[in-house]
């Protein structure tokens, strides 16, 4: 088992770029492991014991809520990503990344990770349906 966790370990390292150190969830991939992990276990295994015996929550307004942030954080994204570098300077065809420490690329990596979260936080949405 220790062996396999520092091969685990080894792997995870090798792809590892610095320019993402310090980064929520990008340090290493234990707390999206995790994340995971949790939300199995809370939507699949607590969640239902918990509402075993109770009527089920009145979810209408705070979905609405939800759904109107999900619109704006969404536009917000699409606009940051256009600007940072889809209208401007990347093309639409394939290219390489690029992993300078170039403003631009860095803005555009961020991007990428509060796309991520915007992902959880839809699993969270979509459970409560």
């Amino acid at each position: 088992m220790l062996a396999a966790y520092v091969d685990l370990k080894k792997a995870f390292d090798s792809v590892h770029h610095p320019r993402v150190d310090g980064w929520f969830l990008m340090d290493s991939p234990w707390p999206t492991f995790f994340f995971c992990i949790s939300y199995v276990l809370l939507v699949k295994v607590i969640g239902p014991r918990y509402m075993k015996n109770r009527p089920p929550f009145d979810l209408r307004r705070l979905l609405v809520y939800y759904n109107a942030s999900q619109v704006i954080f969404s536009t917000w994204l699409f606009y940051e990503i256009g600007m940072g570098g889809w209208f401007t300077h990347y093309s639409f065809r394939c290219q390489p990344v690029d992993y300078s420490d170039n403003p631009s690329a860095i803005r555009v990596s961020g991007l990428h990770l509060l796309c991520i979260c915007l992902t959880y936080f839809h699993m969270e949405g979509q459970q409560l349906r």
